[in-house]
């Protein structure tokens, strides 16, 4: 499955991130998602509304759950993880 990962940094957040920098922050992330058995494809930072996002693919909802929760748990960031469906998939609720 695949999942949307939208963030906002809080401003302690933004204060890791200046420290950390931008590459450092999507190793914590990319890392965060290979310990649950998923992968990050596309990680972006933005500005607006959400400060990052990013596409994971991950086992399942439990996974998605968990990392949803360890990142807004730190307190650094909101996180809004959003299941995402294929076409495919979508045929098939269609059918």
């Amino acid at each position: 499955p695949k999942y949307l990962l939208q963030a906002r940094y809080s401003a302690a957040g933004i204060q890791g991130l200046v420290s950390d920098s931008a590459s450092g922050r999507q190793a914590g992330v990319q890392a965060a998602v290979k310990a649950l058995g998923g992968k990050v494809e596309p990680f972006y930072y933005a500005f607006g509304d959400d400060d990052a996002g990013t596409i994971l693919e991950l086992p399942n909802n439990t996974a998605a759950a968990a990392l949803g929760l360890s990142i807004s748990g730190s307190g650094a960031v909101r996180a809004r993880t959003t299941p995402l469906l294929s076409v495919e998939e979508m045929d098939q609720a269609l059918g």
